[in-house]
């Protein structure tokens, strides 16, 4: 089995699991807790757990799925690159909560032969916001979390978790600790220092052309990543060069699916330039 159709047969796995999660199916959790933090489920691969803190006033919940591949495994990015699984999780609405948004870390590009993933080779927490559908005392969370760990081959890996989260008396300081950790280390949004100052497609939309502010103590070219559709990313700076105090690059665009119309879209880019990571979205009109 290819990569690309052992991700296709994956992906359609979750979203099986998935449809019953919403439908309000029983499903069995293996890994139940009655606290915050969820107990590791493991693979060969590696291992993760979810952690959350209890609703906030405004019905908001805080949380993370932790993943920790083993020495020498990898995990992705939300656009893998050539290959792989993206992280994924679902809430059952049986819960009575809704995913707001999943943040991701800053990520690295990793080579492997012809291919070129996105993702981490060491351990990430990715945080995730919940909303609670009116007032609760406490909260019956069951989720599903599918993600790939990948090596020389990669596997997909899929757990289910539940959770009790109640009214506490102050913040759990593990659990916030966690938390904290990772919102530092997501990428920042643009700044009068560190943006994109232009954009467009050029070359009968063969071409993206960027114009970049970058930090100041920048030394090296810095690693641009877009994605475009769903599985498009474009890696491939070309050009690069100052234009005036402005950093300038040309990104190939690529095979776009078939009668794809970009007006009215948004892609992501993110910018890592040292030791700073600016992520924000490019509006095609």
């Amino acid at each position: 089995m290819t990569a690309k159709s052992a991700r296709s047969s994956s992906i359609r796995t979750f979203v099986a699991l998935a449809a019953c999660l919403v439908a309000g199916i029983t499903v069995s959790f293996a890994n139940t807790s009655r606290a915050e933090i969820t107990p590791w489920a493991t693979n060969e691969g590696g291992r993760m757990r979810i952690v959350a803190l209890p609703p906030e006033p405004d019905g908001t919940v805080r949380g993370a799925l932790q993943i920790e591949p083993k020495p020498g495994w990898i995990t992705y990015w939300k656009e893998p690159g050539d290959a792989g699984i993206p992280p994924q999780v679902v809430f059952s609405k049986a819960s009575g909560v809704t995913l707001s948004h999943v943040s991701y870390p800053v990520p690295k590009r990793i080579d492997n032969g012809k291919l070129r993933d996105i993702g981490y080779d060491r351990p990430v927490t990715l945080p995730f916001e919940l909303k609670v559908e009116g007032p609760h005392k406490s909260l019956n969370l069951g989720a599903s979390a599918f993600v790939g760990l990948c090596r020389n081959i990669c596997i997909p890996f899929q757990a289910e978790f539940s959770l009790a989260l109640g009214s506490t008396k102050g913040t759990p300081a593990e659990e916030a600790m966690i938390l904290n950790i990772a919102a530092s280390r997501l990428p920042e949004g643009p700044s009068d220092d560190f943006a994109v100052t232009h954009y467009a497609m050029t070359q009968g939309r063969n071409i993206l052309s960027l114009k970049l502010k970058l930090p100041e103590q920048t030394s090296e070219p810095p690693q641009v990543i877009v994605t475009g559709p769903e599985g498009h990313v474009l890696f491939d700076g070309i050009n690069g060069r100052q234009d005036g105090d402005a950093y300038a690059l040309d990104m190939p665009v690529g095979k776009l699916p078939k009668n794809y119309d970009i007006n009215g879209k948004r892609w992501g880019i993110l910018v890592i330039a040292g030791n700073r990571a600016m992520e924000t979205s490019l509006a095609f009109e």
